[in-house]
């Protein structure tokens, strides 16, 4: 999170006319600046973010389009010192001059189509101003109504506001419209069997066992290597009739495999879905064995058991395995997963070499082993908490959660989207005892996204009405995908991945109820973006406990693939949410030229600011700065993995602004007095300079409402050092990749 600019001193700026449509902005620091962001909203249109580029010490960015008369609205995020420092906003006019502008006002719930009358919040960034409003769309004055307190918008409507303070400009307008009841429109786009593109493989019980298995072997053929299938654009999905098939499917990078049935016993593999350490250059281990799930499926297991030896990113979900589960290599060399939701393991469980691992809601016959981090929450057949000897931490149940929207066929033939309900204290696989409670949606509202689709069709389908179904693909967006409609459900199978262009968010939600995301990958674009995804609008305020936000199996990438750029990966300013297993990653490896402390940039993967917010499954790696940052009140996290930036290239250049070494991997902030965690770790391999050393892994005020439980540090292969755990309590990290443990603190 950056500072507030205190001082013009820092700074000087302007914006330009270069020609009729053209203006440039400029932003020269009084002490060299790594970098300087612009961002900006042009006549009050979405917002662009930019990395300003550098010439002769002054930054510069060419604003295009414009005509004579159009304000464009811009504010500086700039570093100094290591710092990171939000200016003031200005206010630019075509053929005008630059005066400091009040911040365009926002609006709680966002614009979009609603079943229900809704109250909406006006709020501006800009302390002490006052807005101005109207309900009909026209452009407000100063003698427009004046905003004092929510407004009622009973049926459809466009609101617009200004904000206004003496000694600055006028904001731009801002304007929000909204689709009440009747005037809703549906989505009526897709048929109920649609075409689900060239990617996506779907299996026939009537088909021939060698006809499938080729398929497999041919995909897996394309996917498995580690050295040129992991950062490659190829994604697939193996979709699985109800049925019985005598298979095995050796899964690779980029692929899911589901069951088409409405619940696991529908599809039977038998066979094996199994993930190993595939390749020679693997060298036994499975440490990067990311990008791969498994869904939705009963399995026989050859030889009594089943392998799922994987590393993040690589879901087990609704999965019926009759026998044994080994989370390990068949070398028995390292890995680093994992997540397991809503499954059933009739017999041993066995990570062994699982350097952490999280099971949520599911039943075991047994488990066996640990590392490091293993956390359970609603599991019976879990071992009881012993951390950290063995490092075991068990909650008996977990206290909200909702499984994944799926695929099925219903017994008509017909595609649906079964969307699980809420449950509350958990415990058990949710179609443990029967069919998993929830409800059924026709492919019919939902558009199917397919290659040659774009930002555009994408957020036309949305304004419809529709919901979302992304095949497996690249889709580089040059616009923000606006989910605005509560209820919306966004599903991908095959890891869609979703690729910002010019700076844009890929991805913001509305303070609505209900929305389901599940099954993306976001990767950064060339050009920095603000965040990648987004829940909720700054200064969220809405009450979702009935009906939460859920993201599931959410990915994000920096770097890796190509030479990403985001400020922040996920940003999530509504209440209630549910963060169901994510892995933010700042690649650590990957193509030449595209990773590396420059080359890849991103301060924070994820930052709370929403009240009630619990995140379940939470993986969070290698970012910049602090790399998770929780402001709400009442928060609470059940495992999260972390590792400290490799490539930090010396110890001046990674302090805090308060001069400590280095950067928290978790922070809680100074003003929340609520706050629980179970089962966290952050380890450190500061292998480009060893000499770098952490002040702590975990920050938190120190107060009897902030708790934590089952805490570790661990130095891997005594790259650098940890001096604490969380705040000053926990010794530093030793020689011989051994953990430090808290097992709780206060």
């Amino acid at each position: 999170m950056g500072g507030v600019a205190t001082a013009a001193d820092d700074y000087t700026q302007a914006a330009t006319s270069l020609d009729a449509g053209q203006a440039q902005i400029a932003f020269t620091p009084t002490t060299a600046a790594l970098y300087v962001d612009v961002h900006y909203t042009v006549a009050g249109q979405g917002q662009q973010n930019f990395r300003m580029d550098l010439s002769g010490g002054t930054w510069r960015k060419t604003v295009s389009g414009l005509s004579s008369g159009t304000v464009v609205d811009y504010w500086f995020t700039y570093e100094k010192s290591g710092p990171q420092y939000d200016t003031p906003h200005f206010s630019y006019t075509h053929g005008g001059s630059t005066t400091p502008a009040v911040a365009a006002p926002t609006f709680s719930p966002a614009g979009g189509s609603y079943s229900t009358a809704q109250t909406v919040t006006i709020s501006t960034a800009t302390a002490g101003s006052t807005i101005r409003y109207t309900v009909d769309g026209s452009t407000p004055t100063a003698s427009s109504p004046l905003y004092s307190g929510p407004i009622s918008v009973p049926s459809s409507r466009t609101l617009t506001a200004i904000g206004i303070k003496s000694g600055l400009a006028d904001s731009p307008a801002a304007g929000a419209t909204y689709t009440i009841g009747t005037g809703q429109v549906s989505c009526t786009t897709q048929p109920d069997v649609p075409d689900f593109g060239p990617n996506t493989r779907i299996f026939d019980p009537s088909m021939s066992s060698t006809a499938i298995q080729a398929q497999l072997d041919a995909d897996f053929n394309a996917q498995k290597d580690t050295l040129t299938a992991q950062m490659a654009n190829r994604r697939i999905a193996h979709l699985f009739k109800p049925g019985a098939y005598s298979v095995h499917d050796d899964v690779g990078y980029y692929t899911s495999v589901a069951g088409l049935g409405q619940n696991p016993g529908d599809v039977v593999i038998n066979g094996a879905i199994t993930v190993d350490a595939f390749n020679e250059s693997d060298q036994g281990v499975a440490l990067q064995n990311f990008w791969r799930s498994a869904e939705n499926l009963a399995v026989n297991p050859i030889g009594g058991s089943n392998r799922w030896a994987v590393a993040q990113a690589a879901p087990f979900r609704r999965m019926d395995i009759r026998g044994n589960l080994q989370l390990y290599p068949a070398s028995y060399g390292f890995a680093s997963g994992g997540y397991i939701a809503d499954s059933k393991v009739s017999g041993q469980t066995a990570s062994i070499s699982q350097q952490q691992w999280y099971t949520r809601d599911s039943n075991l016959g047994s488990w066996a082993g640990g590392v490091w981090n293993m956390v359970f929450s609603g599991t019976p057949g879990a071992p009881p908490t012993t951390f950290p000897n063995p490092p075991e931490t068990t909650l008996a149940t977990t206290p909200v959660s909702r499984d994944v929207p799926y695929l099925y066929l219903d017994s008509a033939g017909k595609y649906r989207v079964f969307t699980p309900a809420l449950r509350t204290n958990a415990s058990g696989a949710s179609w443990a005892g029967g069919s998993t409670p929830g409800t059924s949606i026709p492919m019919s509202q939902f558009y199917v996204v397919k290659a040659g689709d774009t930002a555009s069709t994408i957020n036309a389908a949305l304004a419809s009405g529709c919901n979302l179904f992304f095949t497996p693909g690249i889709y580089h967006l040059d616009q923000t995908l606006n989910v605005t409609r509560a209820n919306t459900v966004v599903l991908g199978i095959g890891y869609p991945t979703l690729i910002p262009d010019n700076g844009v968010n890929a991805m913001q939600v509305a303070d609505v109820d209900g929305v389901r995301i599940k099954g993306l990958l976001f990767d950064a674009g060339t050009t920095n973006s603000a965040a990648l995804l987004t829940v909720g609008p700054s200064g969220s305020s809405a009450n979702h406990a009935a009906n939460p936000t859920t993201l599931q199996d959410v990915f994000f990438r920096i770097g890796g693939s190509i030479a990403g750029h985001a400020t922040t990966s996920l940003l999530v300013n509504s209440n209630h949410t549910i963060i169901d297993h994510i892995w933010a990653w700042r690649a650590d490896h990957g193509n030449a030229g595209t990773w590396g402390w420059t080359q890849a940039t991103g301060d924070t993967g994820l930052i709370v600011n929403g009240n009630d917010v619990l995140a379940t499954g939470l993986f969070v790696e290698h970012y910049q700065k602090t790399q998770v940052i929780w402001n709400g009140q009442r928060g609470r996290t059940i495992f999260f993995q972390n590792e400290m930036p490799y490539d930090v290239p010396n110890q001046a250049s990674w302090n805090r602004p308060s001069g400590r070494n280095g950067y928290a991997a978790y922070k809680v902030g100074d003003n929340v007095t609520s706050h629980e965690a179970w089962g966290l770790g952050s380890y450190n391999f500061f292998n480009v300079n060893p000499s770098v050393s952490a002040y702590n892994a975990f920050e938190a005020p120190n107060n009897a409402g902030v708790r934590f439980h089952s805490l570790c540090t661990v130095s891997l292969n005594y790259q650098g050092t940890i001096t604490h755990v969380i705040n000053d309590t926990g010794g530093v990290t030793p020689p011989g990749t051994v953990p430090v443990n808290v097992v709780s603190y206060p």
